[in-house]
């Protein structure tokens, strides 16, 4: 048996290093970030549209005549739980605009829902009403991380589908890698809240 002369052991090695350090693995590595990131944005929405029944029948109790508002929260719900977007239609920023905007419809019903409440001293006292409320919050912020780490795991995967050396494997062996679509703000969080008292 003969073994391989120390010059193709160390070409060999030489090769191996090269081909780790030269980016191959960053694009899938950076693609399957982002889509953990979405299917993580996905979660906490869908934590959200959980959350709305409770807080509807809650409210719902106390504020009987307020049932257009209650309402809207409810169809705007159903809306935003109908319209998905998969991992693989990250890609299209149509779907995932259609998806920000039935998510924002709900986010200002919400904001509607939680007015009425300055109506209803009895309800903002109620410990259910502030349980469910304090739950909400929590999940609006973990929406807002979600949302913020999945930018940046798009940021990142698009960086590298330009950038060199991951952009020569982007048109070569990966050629069917297409940039993701990010977040954008809505035209209404260009506008400062109006608080009034």
């Amino acid at each position: 048996m003969k073994f391989p002369r120390p010059a193709a052991i160390l070409a060999i090695v030489l090769l191996g290093l090269g081909l780790s350090g030269c980016g191959y693995n960053t694009i899938p590595t950076l693609e399957e970030q982002a889509k953990a990131r979405w299917a993580d944005v996905q979660n906490q929405y869908q934590r959200r549209a959980d959350l709305i029944p409770n807080l509807v029948a809650t409210v719902q109790g106390y504020a009987k005549q307020e049932k257009d508002v209650l309402t809207s929260v409810v169809e705007a719900r159903a809306k935003a739980t109908s319209v998905r977007v998969d991992a693989s239609q990250l890609t299209d920023p149509e779907k995932v605009k259609q998806f920000q905007d039935a998510q924002n419809q709900l986010s200002g019903a919400l904001g509607r829902l939680l007015a009425v409440t300055e109506a209803y001293p009895d309800l903002k006292s109620n410990q259910n009403f502030l349980a469910l409320q304090s739950q909400l919050e929590g999940t609006e912020n973990r929406i807002a991380v979600a949302r913020r780490d999945y930018i940046e795991a798009v940021r990142q995967y698009n960086l590298a589908l330009r950038t060199f050396p991951t952009v020569i494997w982007a048109s070569t062996v990966f050629s069917g890698s297409k940039p993701m679509a990010e977040f954008t703000a809505t035209d209404a969080a260009q506008t400062p809240p109006q608080v009034k008292f």
